[in-house]
């Protein structure tokens, strides 16, 4: 078993219901780096933070070819395993997404996150659409030969404002859930989703293990684990975190200089 196999392998083990990996997500070599010396058992990347963190938009803006050339700085600076948000994998055909995703693999990630939002922001990919999507990735995984965690994203409740968040969307994300399970997918994850009772009742019912992006106080992984979630995203807000804070310091460093002259 090849170095990239065995960290696929140890990836896939790391999602464990009610016992969750928690993800600190990075946007660059150095921010993986402090993040591994943190203690993380994996990294992963953040599209929105990457984007910005190179002065592009997300949505599919960067050219893959720097989002490749950023995982390759990543993965050489890294003994963990990591995975990569390519966002809606950077093409709408399904051949598009196959050879992207060879080229994650090439470049060193065994993981991916995959979504189902259109590049507009506005909208979903069908069903219908998705799935053979997700079947590329699968193909293009077993093709390299790495067991590839494949987090198929989807942004239902993430297109709904909170105070819509019910059961029907909840329905709708478990049609979702099984179907992209058959089409390979290894997890789903449900940026948006906050109600305790909803994420309870999806942990419960769908086939795949669940991701939820923290972005508020309330639910915290501790409760979150409780919830049956099998993997905690922090999404931009460690980078935006980030930034502040070197802002803070720009301010006070150029205060200081301003009064000693």
């Amino acid at each position: 078993m090849s170095i990239l196999e065995e960290k696929a392998v140890l990836f896939q083990q790391y999602h464990v219901k009610g016992n969750p990996l928690v993800l600190v997500n990075v946007w660059d070599a150095g921010s993986a780096q402090a993040i591994q010396s943190a203690g993380a058992k994996a990294i992963a990347t953040g599209s929105w933070s990457v984007a910005a963190a190179h002065g592009e938009h997300d949505g599919e803006a960067m050219p893959f070819n720097l989002v490749l050339a950023n995982l390759a700085r990543i993965t050489a600076s890294v003994d963990l395993p990591v995975t990569m948000d390519i966002e809606g994998g950077y093409g709408r055909l399904v051949s598009e997404v196959k050879q992207n995703v060879l080229q994650v693999i090439d470049h060193g990630a065994v993981g991916i996150n995959i979504e189902d939002q259109l590049p507009t922001g506005l909208g979903l990919y069908t069903v219908e659409e998705q799935c053979p999507r997700l079947s590329a990735a699968r193909e293009a995984a077993e093709q390299a030969g790495i067991p590839l965690f494949i987090n198929a994203r989807t942004d239902i409740f993430l297109q709904h404002a909170a105070d819509q968040h019910n059961h029907s969307l909840l329905e709708e994300t478990l049609m979702r859930s099984n179907h992209y399970a058959d089409a390979g997918a290894s997890g789903l994850f449900v940026p948006g989703l906050q109600d305790h009772q909803l994420i309870q009742e999806l942990c419960e019912r769908s086939p795949l293990p669940i991701n939820i992006m923290v972005t508020s106080p309330e639910p915290s992984p501790e409760q979150l684990a409780a919830l049956g979630v099998a993997r905690v995203s922090y999404g931009p807000y460690p980078y935006l975190q980030a930034m502040e804070h070197l802002k803070e310091l720009g301010r006070s460093i150029l205060l200081s200089s301003s009064e000693s002259s």
